[in-house]
């Protein structure tokens, strides 16, 4: 069930790479395995504390099928990802401005039938696209829930890969059997916590499920870094549910810091 892309795929991908132009554009794929973790509301604060440090973003909504990224921004994009992937606008068009400086979003689309997709890797093609604009400092991916094929495209093409993970049971589960199929072709997984009382629990849960990987013989080159917890608090969903940005209403909170301090180590590891 969680076996990586094909080899062939994965070699069109590493084609689609070795053809794009010399590009600042770093890209960071953020995942979960598990739906309902706050994956996008993470992507879309961070997005948003990034750009006031003066880098330019650009956030995919590759939750295919089950887009909420424009709510998260309150914006109502004409186009979508999908108008790139049927053919119909260029990347550049299907890039929408958000009501923050230096955010733009590449919107996904609810209820759209991924499975008339025939060929997925046209996926791997729309972050190539905003590579070579050359005018985005960073790409953030927000994934969708799983581990399916479309998924496991947007983990192979980056070197960056964050996962955002809970201490429910079901959601380690998750997190395990992606360090697995990451394993073994990545060189690391960035691991953060959502909804956790400290920083410390989220570091023991990461040491644990190391040894684990440890045990049953993972790759021993493979690592996985904890990059920092992000605390509970009702602030972050009920500024979701008015289509706030947390990090923009309250700029001094503890868990406003707590997500500079995530991407404080971000900025250090990204290639």
């Amino acid at each position: 069930m969680f076996n990586a892309i094909s080899s062939q795929a994965r070699n069109l991908v590493n084609l689609t790479r070795a053809s794009s132009k010399k590009t600042k554009t770093k890209v960071v794929t953020i995942t979960s395995g598990k739906g309902g973790v706050g994956k996008s509301t993470f992507t879309a604060n961070i997005s948003y504390l990034l750009a006031k440090r003066g880098y330019k973003i650009a956030v995919v909504d590759a939750d295919i099928g089950l887009a909420n990224m424009q709510v998260l921004f309150d914006i109502r994009p004409k186009l979508t990802l999908f108008d790139y992937i049927e053919g119909r606008n260029t990347i550049s068009e299907v890039t929408s401005n958000t009501n923050f400086k230096n955010v733009s979003l590449v919107a996904g689309k609810s209820g759209y039938q991924y499975s008339n997709l025939k060929n997925s890797l046209v996926l791997s093609r729309v972050i190539e696209d905003l590579k070579e604009l050359n005018i985005y400092d960073i790409v953030l991916i927000d994934t969708g829930a799983g581990l399916n094929s479309y998924v496991q495209e947007f983990l192979s093409i980056s070197n960056n890969v964050v996962a955002l993970t809970t201490t429910d049971p079901s959601a380690l589960t998750d997190v395990y059997a992606l360090m697995k199929m990451l394993s073994l072709d990545k060189e690391k997984l960035l691991l953060c916590f959502n909804h956790t009382k400290n920083y410390k629990i989220g570091e023991a849960i990461t040491t644990s499920l190391v040894n684990l990987a440890k045990k049953n013989s993972l790759n021993q080159n493979f690592m996985v870094k904890y990059i920092g917890n992000v605390s509970t608090s009702a602030n972050i969903s009920t500024t979701s549910r008015l289509r706030k940005l947390f990090a923009h209403e309250f700029a001094n909170d503890d868990i406003t810091k707590q997500l500079q301090g995530i991407i404080d180590i971000l900025l250090n590891d990204i290639k």
